[in-house]
């Protein structure tokens, strides 16, 4: 769900489009339904030069999270959290969602899902094109009128296409024009709720402009970003566009952002460090703005998912436990910490190395790993140990990804936080975990290693 390559520096052209604003109000008055009673009408209005989200006249403010039934379901611990809004990425077996929003008030922007050129949809093929747009459509339908609507997202990262040395490339302009048309329909049929699309990589003006020509009816913009939050105000003042936006992504630092091991696996942050590092790129990213088109955003991702590991991007890990990471979104959503914060992470080390040292073992041999970690209520720790291989199939553009195969830890000798064990037989690459617990949350970390 994101370009593999923020890192990458790109020069914003200077936007000489036609003047596309706006205005006071992004979305018509009048309805469709002949029972009014459960649509709201969503709004986006600039007032004292803010754009803002208003539900049936009132302000809405954007705090919220990326929430998948395939990543997770705590819809409860989302609203307790302070969140008043989830995104999704589809429409298909959204019952989950839209019970659970109305039962915790939450609202949905709701994810219009088009197929994407990166895997290898042709937007050429004029018949496919319309076979998606029929199903879309039946789908807009089926649900305009949800009293848990707030606004359509459609089509996840349209502009993602990677070349073969791992830049952006653009993608078929016919694209737009097939996000132009459902767009239209919305328009047409659901004047209640505004329309957005998303793009990887951030405020790129040379992926926005193509978009704005094809489909200027666009409502607003929403961008998708991990490490380049904390300078995306300045990135999208540059595009000089009046145009309001929301970030439908954030989150850590993305395995494209992080260095690599000497054989070429992606070096996770820990647990603690995704979280203070969100904190910061948060204050810069979002809480910063002084343009008024900022409307807020939605953190990557409310559950758990593999991409690249099992904890890179989930706020919880695979057992349900949170980790810093939401209570750092606490903080932002409801201004404070919650009562029960997760263990923190000092460091890990194995055979005295950290990740960045390129830790090489000998197969069979005896080595060490300790983890320096901290409760911040002194609660009493558990630690929990778990080695895996690596990756086999990467995938592209958040698309699903096999989890590696959990190994047995051949373990000589444990105490707390700190394990001997004998490293695997077999040469190859792996990767080794520690989860701490308290009561409630835990926090996680990993070293990948290689055998020799």
């Amino acid at each position: 769900m994101r370009n593999s390559l923020f890192g990458l520096t790109f020069i914003l052209l200077s936007l000489s489009l036609f003047f596309f604003s706006c205005g006071e109000t992004t979305s018509s008055t009048t309805t469709t339904t002949s029972d009014t009673s459960t649509t709201n009408k969503v709004e986006i209005k600039k007032v004292d030069g803010v754009y803002d989200f208003y539900i049936n006249g009132e302000k809405f403010e954007i705090l919220g999270a990326g929430l998948d039934v395939n990543a997770g379901k705590d819809f409860k611990a989302l609203a307790e959290a302070g969140a008043n809004t989830f995104r999704t990425w589809r429409m298909d077996d959204v019952a989950m969602e839209l019970d659970s929003a109305m039962k915790y008030n939450l609202k949905i922007a709701m994810g219009v899902d088009m197929d994407k050129e990166l895997h290898h949809f042709d937007y050429n093929d004029t018949e496919a094109v319309k076979k998606q747009f029929e199903k879309i459509k039946k789908d807009i339908l089926k649900y305009k009128d949800h009293p848990a609507l707030l606004c359509w997202v459609v089509g996840n990262e349209l502009n993602l296409l990677i070349k073969e040395d791992g830049s952006l490339a653009l993608v078929n302009p016919k694209v737009y024009d097939a996000l132009a048309d459902i767009v239209d329909f919305i328009h047409e049929v659901d004047p209640n709720h505004p329309v957005t699309t998303t793009f990887a990589a951030g405020a790129l003006g040379e992926h926005i402009r193509p978009m704005l020509e094809r489909c200027p009816q666009i409502d607003f913009l929403s961008y998708q970003v991990y490490n380049g939050l904390a300078t995306l105000p300045e990135q999208e003042m540059g595009n000089n566009l009046d145009i309001p936006y929301l970030v439908t992504e954030y989150g850590p630092k993305g395995h494209w952002e992080m260095p690599y091991t000497s054989w070429g696996r992606e070096i996770e942050e820990n647990s603690t460090l995704k979280a203070e590092g969100l904190r910061d790129r948060i204050k810069k990213g979002l809480q910063s703005d002084t343009t008024g088109r900022n409307m807020g955003g939605y953190a990557f991702v409310w559950g758990q998912k593999q991409e690249r590991t099992p904890t890179w991007y989930g706020i919880f890990n695979k057992d349900g436990k949170a980790t810093a990471v939401a209570d750092e979104l606490t903080l932002y959503w409801s201004g404070k910490y919650p009562k029960d914060r997760a263990p923190a992470i000092n460091s890990m080390t194995l055979d005295g190395k950290v990740s960045t040292d390129n830790v090489k073992l000998k197969a069979g041999q005896t080595y060490t790993t300790k983890v320096d970690a901290f409760d911040h209520e002194n609660d009493a720790l558990t630690y929990k140990w778990n080695l895996m291989t690596e990756v086999v199939e990467k995938s592209q553009g958040g698309a699903f990804e096999v989890e590696p195969e959990t190994l047995e830890l051949d373990v000589v000798k444990s105490e707390d936080g700190t394990v001997s064990f004998k490293a695997p037989a077999k040469k190859g690459e792996y990767r080794l975990f520690c989860y701490i617990y308290d009561k409630n949350k835990v926090a996680n970390a990993n070293i990948p290693f290689l055998v020799e």
